[in-house]
């Protein structure tokens, strides 16, 4: 019998590459659900095989029984909000996030679901006092309404869990970049980065350059998130990052070197929700399932690159 998955949020950038890779497995049989049918243009031209797509708006349900019914694991990858704008809107972003999630775990409850894997930030969840390597230990203090909201997530999973027995596990990931990112997104600065210097755009850095932050490339997270979801552990929680960190200036300079271009850099203020130092320990992770041994952020580079220069038909 195959097990049933259910990806929510499926069409962005690591529901598609989660997708791609687990459409691999023959025994599984995906469910993909996003906000609206034409996301998944991207998803359908790649013609995986074992994969049915649904559209559903994570805003607009008071139950989601049917929509859950019959699988065995969740994906839960939805996010209304990104960090840089989650402090404009708290009261709304919490309520489109947090309680939406605690009606999909009811109805996960409901229709025993055996499993949510939720992907938090471990680049918001900590906030900006504590000492970096990040472990995940470590208080939760982040300093926008996007972290709360991610905390307050894995709590709610936590007790989930304590009152109906529903597994769990929450992967903390850090900057993640590569094919299907957005280009032109508020997310991602090694993939934006990358797409303008192609293009010979303006790179717009604010603050100096000496934030430093942990870029993790796709392929190696969702090897990751995988390994971690399918495995029994004491552990529900895990970081996953490359488990060191680059500042914005190392990052420009890596990229300028790596594809033999020069960078039109322009520098703006700092802004108050940027954490000056983020990278995380990945030590838990490594302990239980071996080395992570992350591709370089130059061979990221130049991957995100070459996949670029096909899909956008940059010369």
């Amino acid at each position: 019998m195959k097990r049933k998955i259910m990806i929510l949020g499926a069409a962005g950038f690591i529901g598609t590459n989660l997708a791609k890779r687990l459409s691999l497995e023959p025994d599984i049989e995906l469910s993909l659900v996003d906000s609206d049918m034409t996301y998944f243009e991207t998803l359908k031209s790649l013609n995986l095989a074992n994969v049915s797509f649904y559209e559903a708006d994570f805003g607009d349900f008071e139950s989601f029984d049917e929509l859950v019914k019959g699988q065995d694991v969740i994906y839960h990858l939805v996010s209304t909000t990104v960090p840089t704008t989650s402090n404009q809107h708290i009261s709304e972003e919490l309520n489109a996030n947090v309680i939406m999630t605690s009606k999909l775990l009811e109805s996960c409850v409901k229709e025993k679901v055996q499993k949510v894997v939720f992907i938090s930030s471990g680049g918001t969840v900590y906030g900006k006092e504590a000492n970096c390597p990040l472990k995940e230990n470590t208080a939760t203090n982040p300093i926008s309404s996007y972290g709360i909201q991610k905390v307050t997530i894995e709590k709610l999973l936590y007790l989930y869990n304590y009152l109906f027995g529903i597994d769990y596990r929450v992967i903390r990931l850090a900057n993640p970049y590569g094919p299907y990112q957005r280009p032109n997104g508020v997310l991602g600065a090694v993939t934006t980065f990358t797409y303008k210097a192609l293009k010979g755009e303006e790179i717009t850095v604010y603050g100096d350059g000496s934030v430093i932050r942990d870029f993790i490339y796709i392929d190696d997270a969702i090897n990751a998130i995988i390994t971690i979801a399918e495995t029994e552990n004491k552990h529900k929680t895990f970081n996953m990052g490359c488990g060191y960190g680059t500042s914005i200036k190392e990052l420009l300079e890596k990229i300028e070197k790596t594809l033999n271009v020069k960078l039109n850099i322009s520098y703006l203020p700092g802004r108050s929700v940027d954490v000056p130092v983020n990278y995380l320990d990945i030590s838990r992770y490594e302990k239980y399932y071996g080395k992570l041994n992350p591709i370089s952020l130059e061979d990221g580079i130049r991957r995100t690159a070459e996949f670029m220069k096909k899909e956008y038909g940059i010369d």
